[in-house]
This record gives C-alpha cells, structure tokens and sequence, in this order.
C-alpha cells in the first residue's frame, strides 16, 4: 500500500537545501504512469481513503471550505453530515452524524459502508457488519486484525458462486478473486518462515573495500518530500555518519514519493550533501509479495553501482525481508535500525474500544513474531531505547548484537541563540505574557493533545494566566482546534491558545523557544509506553523544563527528568502547570533538576550517534 498522503509535521532541524537530479522526459512519463497505477490500485482497495488522503494534502482553510461544502443544507437524516465531518478529520462526529442517517439508494448504502469502514465500527454498516458485501466484511475484519477469517469470508462468497454463470456477476466474482489474492499475498510475508529468495545482481564486482565502511541504507521515506519525525532521524544520522568519515547512499522505498503524490520526484535528491536514490518503475507490482521481489531486484541495481560493503535498514519487516534477500544475494552483512514497535503502532491506530481485540488479534501476533524473526537474522540490530532492548532481548535476541542509539540533539540547536519566552514568543506576533505551555509534534490521538487542552482550561478557571501552542499537523488538529473552542480557549482576539499547523522548518526552534514548558501528555499505550519521541530532546536541549506523561519511554527519553504527572490526567497535568506558573510568578524557581534543567548538558547528540553506527558498521563489514 502507498503511504498516506499525511500528516505532515513541523521540522525541528534546518531547512534543507536540496538538489535533484532534473527529471527526464523518461521519468516524467514513468511517474504518471506510476501514480496512475496508485490511484487506480487505491480506486479498488479503498476509494474513501484516496479521497481522505487527497483531503489531507490541501491547506487547511481548502480543507474546511471542502468539508463545508459537501455538508451544506444537508438534512439530518442525509449522509452529507457524515462524509463532511470524516473529510474534516472529525471520526466521532462522522460516526454519530453516519448513526442518524437513512441512506435510500443502493449507492447512498455504499457511501455510508465506506464511512462505516473509515471510522472503525462496522456495527454502523447497513444491515450490520455480517449483512455487508463480501469484500467490505473482509475489508472490516482485515482491519481489525482478524486476517485468516477476513480471507474466509471472500472464500464464502467464492464458494457460493464457482463461475460468473448463475452467481455474482463476473466483475464482483473477479473482484473478489483480486482481493482475496492480495489479501493473502500480504498475510504470507508477515508470517512465519516467509523470507524472499536470494537477489543477486548482474555484473557483482564484490564491495568496494576501502578504510571507512562503505554502507547503503533502505528508508522508508526521506527529505525532502517527508518531514517526519521518521525522516529527520534518518536525515540526522546519515549527516552524523559522513561527518564520522562513513561513504553511504541512501535509497527510499519503491515508487517514493510519486506514490504519494510527488508526481515531479527526480530520480536522486542531494540534501545537505546526503544522496536520496528512488526506485521508480512505471507501474508496481500487483500484490504485497510481488511488491517485495519488485523492490529487491531494484535495490541490487543500487548495489552493483554503489558496491557497499554494508547493508543498513529501518523498521519495519518488509524493509527488512529486501534487504536480507539483497545482502544474501551479494554475500553482505546487513543491519536492522528498529525504531519503534510496528504491532504496537497498529493497535494505537484503532478506535480506542478496539484496542484491547487488536492486542489479541491474529496480526497482531503475527507481527510481533515476524518483527523478532528478522531482528534474529540481522547481523546487528539497533533500537531506540533500553526499553526497546530489554524487550528484544526477552523475545530470544542475542544481547550482544543490540545497541542502543537514542534519539538525540543536533549540534545547530545547542548552537542556537537563548532566548526567553517572551522574548521568543513576541518575534512569533504572540502575547508576550501569560505561562505559555505546550508542543511541537505530529497531531495524532496517541499523542494525548486533548489532555493537555482540558489541563489549560483547568488551570486558567484556577485563576492562572495558562495559554497553549501545539504546533504540527496531523489526522488530529481538526478534533483538537474544535474542543479548544468548545473550552473557550480559541475566542477571537485572546490569544489565549494556538493550533498554527504546519511551520516553516527555520520557525520551528522559535515555537519551542516560545514556550514556558513543553509537554509531552501522551496516552498510556504499550506504544507509548515503548518508543521514545525525539521532541522532549530538543526542548531539554533549549533550556525549557518538559511535563511528561509517567509512561517508561518518556522517562527514559527525559532522563528522569520530566515533571511527570499520570497519563490522561488531565487535572493533575493542570496541577503541574500551576506549579510551574507559580514559581514563575513568585520569582522563585524550583531549584529541582527536573523542573530548571541546564540547557543540553548530559544529553545525546547525533556526533555521538554517527561514530556509534560507524562503531557498528565495521564491527559487521
């Protein structure tokens, strides 16, 4: 599947320069012809989603204006309420809207299938989820983990009609025929044992030996076309290796970023003198496993140019089954770079209700095995955290061949210029008074930004002058820029809380500077619990104090110094602000090490990152 079109997230780092190879009349032609095979692949599996996605990559007041559109006049018993609240990002109120509605017509009862499908809850189907058409009960079950049963129901519906003579229609019978290929193509490579054959390449000269380790990395995407939190740490560790004397290339997954919508990508992007190479055929292969093969033989191209010494990948597993077919193929060491917890990241991306039935689905299960399964095969595995290590280990990974290289501070942020809050914060055009708190982060649920909205608003009904900036964008910033009006903290001319979006990237230092304190409110997910953000990094690092949910990640991440509260709390969260204005306003600081950190002392940087991965990679070439 293509990555969605969002969200886009404010950069923490410098805006990069880029450079790239100018696109010819070849590639040009090839990328339409790439996307178009996107789009269409799109049209057939989840046609909502593209237009969700598309949805996504307009600004936000086209974004609004749409919504508005689709909704307007629409009486309450239409389905225009609920397809404007999902293209608004708005999933609850599509659900109620989506409860009141009576969908007449056999295309009215489709639409309101696909918004059924697109907010979770299959109860809201016409007829409920056991009456749905074959391939939307697959699509529900799938989606929910249950994989075996999800190829089940397609099988049923096969069974029922052997041929297209006198059963379904043979579009819906080659329909099905499709789905069910695709589906178990994608249930084969995350299961066990499934690894792709060796993939040489023509012409293998063997690597080109010389006295800093030579390494090729797969990513999953990459600057310029990305600027996630994904995106900026590989950006950051690439930099830290070339400047630790490492000779790399970097190449991006296959048909990145024309699959989500860079129709111009050019086949290699120089930023900050690091090479992005792409893999852009003209159409891709029709199913997960064939995607796989498809992206392996291009990436042993790369090879044979490039001949590194040392294979280097991220999480997830589908980079890792290429790049142990491709290090197989051309007798290479390879590394696994596990950044976060792919089955854990799943389970946070469903509807809160489903969350404890994801934990115990089939793919869930079937990914925690398939993501130990690969990290036992690499020759070194890297991860993020202890926590992380910790659990590998538990899960039978050799002690030995994991190492740990957190998340950590770029030198141009220790070198910035102090500046106060209010000081920062009058250069932004904001209020220069007030006790300012608040992030800049990626806008998703698990992130708990709603906590923090109902913490101001407590704080301030306590008598503190408690405003609020969360800076990014995201599937979230709709529902939160609606309850801090519903709060009262959005009123015209207050200035009392702020949701600007997306930034330019040589702004965002600002926003962190701006603030009294940062904060990390996340919810209590075994993500959360699990992967450690980079954020709370860069704000330690600019002097500010960080107020943290009390999960083992954040702790980690802020060396137990964060000012910790209970995760959704919103009450003691508004406590904590209090505290913190308070001894603002008295004039007389907490002296406690977590509340009045020295600025970056102590905290890891990408120097030290890039000669541990140097470290790592002449360990294993």
């Amino acid at each position: 599947m293509a990555e969605p079109l969002g969200p886009r997230v404010a950069s923490s780092a410098h805006s990069p320069a880029p450079r790239a190879a100018p696109p010819t009349a070849l590639t040009g032609l090839r990328a339409v012809g790439l996307l178009a095979d996107t789009v269409a692949r799109h049209m057939t599996e989840d046609p909502l989603l593209l237009a969700l996605q598309s949805a996504r990559r307009l600004p936000h007041g086209g974004r609004a204006v749409l919504s508005a559109a689709v909704g307007a006049g629409a009486t309450g018993d239409s389905l225009r309420p609920a397809l404007a609240a999902l293209l608004a990002d708005r999933p609850a109120l599509a659900a109620r809207a989506l409860s009141q509605a009576h969908p007449g017509s056999a295309l009215g009862r489709r639409l309101a299938a696909e918004i059924a499908l697109a907010v979770g809850l299959a109860d809201l189907l016409p007829g409920g989820a056991p009456a749905a058409p074959p391939r939307m009960r697959a699509r529900d079950l799938w989606s929910r983990g249950h994989l075996d049963e999800a190829i089940g129901a397609l099988d049923t519906a096969l069974a029922h009609s052997p041929s297209s003579r006198g059963g379904l229609p043979g579009g819906r019978h080659r329909s099905i025929r499709t789905a069910r290929a695709r589906l178990s193509a994608e249930l084969a490579t995350m299961s066990p044992g499934f690894a792709l054959p060796a993939v040489p390449s023509r012409g293998w000269q063997g690597p080109l030996r010389s006295e800093v380790p030579r390494v090729l990395h797969l990513l999953t995407n990459s600057l310029p076309h990305t600027q996630s939190g994904y995106a900026m740490r590989s950006h950051h560790l690439l930099l830290a290796q070339q400047r630790a004397g490492e000779e790399l290339r970097a190449v991006t997954r296959i048909g990145y970023p024309v699959t989500v919508g860079r129709v111009r990508a050019a086949p290699r992007d120089i930023v900050d003198g690091v090479e992005y190479h792409r893999l852009l055929p003209s159409r891709l292969a029709p199913t997960p496993a064939a995607r796989l093969a498809q992206t392996a033989r291009l990436l042993a191209r790369q090879v044979a140019a490039f001949r590194p010494e040392v294979l280097h990948t991220t999480t997830n597993y589908v980079n890792a089954l290429v790049v142990s077919a491709v290090a197989r193929g051309h007798d290479l060491p390879w590394i696994y770079e596990m950044r976060g917890m792919l089955e854990y990241t799943w389970v946070a991306s469903r509807p809160p209700e489903q969350q404890a039935e994801a934990l115990a689905s089939q793919r869930f299960a079937l990914l925690r095995a398939k993501e130990t399964e690969v990290a036992r095969q690499a020759d070194a595995v890297i991860v993020l955290s202890a926590l992380q290590r910790d659990d590998l280990v538990a899960r039978g990974v050799p002690a030995e061949r994991i190492t740990v290289v957190p998340n950590a501070v770029d030198g141009e942020v220790l070198a910035v210029k102090p500046r106060s809050p209010a000081e920062a914060r009058a250069r932004l055009g904001l209020p220069t008074g007030g006790f300012w708190v608040g992030s800049v982060s990626s806008l998703v649920d698990y992130e708990g930004f709603d906590v923090l909205l109902r913490a101001v608003a407590l704080a301030r009904g306590q008598g503190v002058d408690a405003r609020c900036a969360i800076v990014g964008d995201g599937v979230s910033r709709p529902g939160l820029v609606a309850l801090a009006e519903d709060l009262g903290l959005m009123a015209p001319g207050s200035g009392v809380c702020v949701l600007p979006g997306r930034v330019p990237a040589d702004e965002a230092l600002g926003w962190y500077q701006a603030l009294d304190a940062f904060c990390a409110p996340r919810r209590d997910t075994p993500v959360c619990r699990m992967v450690t953000p980079l954020k709370p990094l860069t704000a330690q690092a600019l002097g500010r104090p960080v107020i943290a949910s009390d999960l083992p990640a954040l702790v980690e991440v802020t060396r137990g110094g964060g000012l910790l509260f209970p995760a959704g709390d919103a009450g003691a969260l508004a406590e904590q602000i209090r505290r913190l204005a308070q001894a603002g306003t008295d004039a007389a600081p907490i002296r406690a090490a977590h509340i009045t950190p020295s600025a970056g002392i102590g905290l890891p940087t990408w120097e030290e990152n890039g000669m541990a991965v140097r470290t790592i990679h002449e360990e294993v070439r």
